[in-house]
């Protein structure tokens, strides 16, 4: 079981662009057991914001775990990640690069900037949830996270 107390609920950020894959990725939430509060941003300068509390998220939870698309407006999901892993008080917050690029270059660079796991999201609804709840199935339910 997760380090966290199950009646606590689990903080989720999900920094995506594309209002069909929000709306999907909160179906294939709204089953999971789990206490879960989903925060969506969409786009990088407002992932960076809500991560280091700075207005209009000063009240912002910090998330348990971060879904991080790379193809976002203002800052790239790469240039998040980067700024994340490198500020000393977010860089143990864990990120999943859930993007549709399935190019080599993509996964090399999100690894090489400390990304937790990459997974390229499946084309048809039924997929995506799946794939959706195995993220959170693995990171929330089986996986120790670290309390903030």
């Amino acid at each position: 079981m997760n380090a966290i107390d199950a009646r606590t609920p689990m903080e989720l950020l999900l920094v995506e662009d594309d209002p069909g894959d929000v709306v999907m990725t909160r179906e294939a939430l709204e089953e999971s057991k789990l206490l879960l509060n989903l925060h969506v941003v969409n786009n990088g300068e407002e992932a960076v914001a809500y991560l280091r509390n700075d207005p209009p998220f000063s009240d912002a939870a910090r998330p348990d775990l971060v879904l991080l698309d790379l193809n976002l407006p203002r800052l790239s999901g790469r240039e998040v990640l980067e700024i994340v892993k490198s500020d000393p008080d977010l860089l143990r917050i864990p990120i999943v690069i859930l993007t549709t690029s399935e190019a080599e270059e993509d996964v090399l660079r999100s690894y090489e900037l400390h990304a937790n796991a990459y997974v390229t999201k499946p084309v048809g609804f039924e997929s995506f949830v799946s794939v959706v709840r195995q993220i959170d199935d693995f990171f929330l339910s089986i996986v120790r996270l670290p309390r903030h």
